[in-house]
Parts: C-alpha cells; sequence; structure tokens
C-alpha cells in the first residue's frame, strides 16, 4: 500500500470522531504500530485536527468535509455513470472507492421520485470484459512511465507497441487508452478489451507540447468535425 492512500485510511478510521489506539489502526491496516505512530504525525503536521499520544490513542476533533455543492440533473447524471463505471472495474481498490463515495453521495442526496433506489444502484456483478491490467494501465498513465503492450487489431493479429499512456477513456461502451507512439510519431487510440498484456517499462517520458494529452484532444476535436 502507498503511503498516500495508508494516510488516507487512516483518515476515513478516525472520521467516526471515537478513540482508536494505534495497535487497532495497525490491525486493520495491516502495518506495524511504529507506521501508524509516523502517519498520525505526519496529519498532526500537515493542521488536521487529530489529537493523543502513544499508548492511549487518537481522536480526530472535527470532521473533515468537501464544501457544499449544488449538482444540475445533468452533472448529477454524469456523475452517476461515472461511478458505475467504475464500480464495476477489474481495479477493485478503485471499484471499492466508487462505492463508498457513492454511498457518501446517495446519503445526502434527493433520491429520484420514481425509484429510490435507482440513484446510485449497481449491478451486483462486475464487467469480467474489463482487462486485468487496467491498474498497470492507470499507474503509468499517473507515473508517466513508458508501456509496451500487446494488442489485437481489427483483422485479428497480435502485434507489440511502445506508448507514451496519456488517458484513460470511452467512447460509448467501448474504454480506450489514449496514447503518444514515438515510433510513429503520433497518437493512437487503443481499445482496452483488445490489449492483451501491459509491461511497464520503468523508463519516464516527457512529451512536447505537440504530443501530450491536450494535443491529443485538439486532434480528436478537429476529426469529430471534419467533413
Amino acid at each position: 500500500m502507498r503511503r498516500t492512500d495508508r494516510l488516507f485510511d487512516v483518515i476515513q478510521i478516525l472520521r467516526d470522531g471515537r478513540l482508536h489506539r494505534a495497535s487497532e489502526m495497525a490491525a486493520r491496516l495491516g502495518v506495524s504500530v511504529r507506521t501508524i505512530w509516523r502517519d498520525v504525525n505526519t496529519l498532526m503536521a500537515s493542521g488536521l485536527p487529530v489529537e493523543g499520544e502513544r499508548g492511549v490513542g487518537y481522536i480526530l476533533r472535527a470532521p473533515i468535509t468537501l464544501p457544499p455543492m449544488i449538482l444540475s440533473a445533468m452533472e448529477l447524471e454524469a456523475l452517476r455513470e461515472g461511478l458505475r463505471l467504475t464500480a464495476t472495474s477489474t481495479d477493485a481498490p478503485l471499484a471499492r472507492a466508487a462505492r463508498a463515495l457513492a454511498k457518501r453521495i446517495a446519503a445526502v442526496t434527493p433520491s429520484p421520485k420514481t425509484d429510490p433506489e435507482a440513484l446510485f444502484g449497481f449491478p451486483e456483478k462486475s464487467d469480467n470484459r474489463a482487462p486485468k491490467h487496467l491498474p498497470k494501465l492507470r499507474r503509468a498513465i499517473k507515473t508517466r512511465e513508458r508501456l509496451t503492450i500487446s494488442y489485437i487489431d481489427p483483422r485479428g493479429f497480435e502485434s507489440h507497441s511502445d506508448i507514451c499512456p496519456l488517458a484513460l477513456d470511452r467512447e460509448g461502451r467501448v474504454a480506450t487508452l489514449a496514447a503518444y507512439c514515438e515510433a510513429r510519431a503520433g497518437f493512437r487510440t487503443f481499445r482496452l478489451d483488445r490489449i492483451i498484456a501491459a509491461t511497464l517499462t520503468g523508463e519516464r517520458f516527457n512529451l512536447a507540447a505537440d504530443q501530450s494529452l491536450e494535443a491529443y484532444r485538439a486532434a480528436q476535436q478537429v476529426a469529430e468535425v471534419a467533413p
């Protein structure tokens, strides 16, 4: 578990406003008590209202909330669809986070009069067609790391490419990966269900402005309006 993720989980434990011992939090997160001590000290140093000490326990004295937001019907629908797609991902941590977030939003959002249970309802079964290597793709995008992928093209032939991943997208019901291919000196779009393998190379990339995600988006917009 990355430290940033663990710090977030520590905050989630403390959000109930009760006293929690370091040993309890360590057991829940699968780390040492000393690690929890260091994490809590980091949270205190960052200004969070955490109080307590070793051997006694820790408590969050003030709630941590997002500022109030008023969403339009269309914005709420976009949020709902995004969370539904994420909740059915085979990226288990991301799917769990989406479901947890949906519960929080649903708790403070008026339900539709016609179907109160439908606001953030999710199918029980996840989409098994989603790629198992999705977490690897997300990591490469976040850390700007080159990927080597194996891909089945529309003719059924397997190919291998070294790419600079830019973003995960969705075209209707088809999930895609936007990337810049240095060998071809151009942008490429890969369907995730046709990527059969992905390998992190450990090599970081830095792209020029005309090779960036913004340039990719601009090129897509031009293609959409072209006659």
